[in-house]
């Protein structure tokens, strides 16, 4: 029980915390330049993921294509 409390109230002070800053954390992002740093790893994880799902693909391509084979000669 004391968990759930001492979660609850941590989750409040977080999120109020970001309630409260979401006025002018764009235009200070945007000041700074860390606005295109965002931008720039939101790309990165993108590419990443396509990149990994393309190799497990083909990955996954071969393999049906050795049991397809494998079963043809049986």
């Amino acid at each position: 029980m004391k968990k759930i409390i001492f979660l609850t109230l941590t989750l409040n002070l977080l999120l109020s915390d970001v309630l409260f800053a979401q006025d002018r954390t764009p235009d200070f992002m945007r000041s700074v330049g860390k606005m295109y740093v965002v931008v720039a790893v939101i790309v990165a994880v993108f590419l990443g993921i396509v990149l990994f799902l393309t190799y497990l693909d083909k990955r996954l391509t071969r393999l049906e294509n050795q049991i397809h084979d494998n079963d043809q000669k049986q």
